[in-house]
C-alpha cells in the first residue's frame, strides 16, 4: 500500500490564509483553534505554522505554533497558550472570532518532523504536548501505534492539555504536583523512562527551555545518543 504521506513536502514558504472554524478554551489560559487553510499543503506530524497578525498601519507580529491535527483531518488544529503581554496569543485568545481570516505560513519544519516509520519516543511537557498529539493521531490513523511512545509531563491534570486523549492512546502521564494511582508527584525518572526507550531510534523533546534541558539530560543519562535527540524549546528564554 502506498504511504499516504510519501509526497508530503518537508516545508512550505508561501503565505496563505486560514479561516477560524471553531474556537474553544480547554483551560482558562489556553485557546484551541481549528482552521480551514487555503491552498493547504499536507504536513508531517511535528511540523508547525507561522500565524501573522497585521494592523491597519501594516505593523505585523507573528508567532510559531505546532500543529495538533493529523494530516488526514480536514482542518488544521492549533493550541495557543495565552501569555501576558503576548501580542499574538492575547489577540487569538481575546479578540479573534469564529469566521475571522488570518495569515498563515506552513507547514514548516524538517528537524522535528516524525516520518511515521521510525520507532520514536516523545518526552513532552505542558503545552509542548502538541506535536506529540499530532504524532499520536498520525500513528493511530496509519495503524502504526506500535512505533510511537509518549511520556507527557505536567504539573496537574488541569494543566496538561490533551491529557485524556494521550492517556487513552497509551501514553504515560507524569504529574509533578499531583499523585496518580501508585505514582507520587515527581518529575519522570530513568526507571520510568527505560521501558519506553526500548527499540526507540529517535526521541522528540518539546516544552519550556527548563523542561527541555531536564528532559534532554534524562535521555542522555538513559543511554540515548545526542544524535538521536531532537529538541524544540519555547517560551521567553526558548
Amino acid at each position: 500500500m502506498d504511504d499516504p504521506l510519501a509526497a508530503v513536502a518537508p516545508g512550505a514558504t508561501a503565505w496563505t490564509t486560514g479561516r477560524i472554524i471553531t474556537k474553544d478554551f480547554p483551560a482558562p489560559h489556553l485557546v484551541r483553534l481549528r482552521m480551514h487553510v487555503e491552498d493547504r499543503q499536507r504536513h508531517w506530524p511535528g511540523q508547525h505554522y507561522l500565524i501573522r497578525l497585521r494592523a491597519p498601519d501594516d505593523y505585523t507580529a507573528q508567532r510559531s505554533y505546532s500543529v495538533a491535527s493529523d494530516d488526514s483531518d480536514p482542518l488544521v488544529e492549533f493550541l495557543v497558550e495565552r501569555l501576558p503581554g503576548g501580542e499574538v496569543s492575547e489577540f487569538l485568545a481575546d479578540v479573534a472570532e469564529v469566521g475571522d481570516v488570518l495569515e498563515l505560513r506552513g507547514p514548516i519544519g524538517r528537524w522535528f518532523r516524525w516520518d511515521t516509520f521510525t520507532p520514536a519516543l516523545c518526552l513532552v511537557g505542558g503545552t509542548g504536548v502538541v506535536p506529540a498529539v499530532a504524532m499520536t493521531r498520525a500513528a493511530r490513523h496509519l495503524g502504526r501505534t506500535d512505533l510511537l511512545r509518549v511520556l507527557a509531563v505536567g504539573r496537574s491534570p488541569g494543566e496538561l492539555p490533551y491529557a485524556d486523549e494521550l492517556a487513552q492512546a497509551g501514553a504515560t502521564i507524569a504529574y509533578t504536583r499531583h499523585a496518580t494511582g501508585d505514582r507520587p508527584p515527581a518529575p519522570p525518572h530513568r526507571a520510568e523512562l527505560a521501558p519506553l526507550l526500548v527499540g526507540a531510534e529517535l526521541a522528540y523533546v518539546c516544552g519550556s527551555a527548563r523542561f527541555a534541558e531536564l528532559a534532554e539530560t534524562l535521555l542522555l543519562e538513559s543511554g540515548l545518543g545526542p544524535e538521536a535527540i531532537r529538541v524544540e524549546r519555547f517560551g521567553v528564554t526558548g
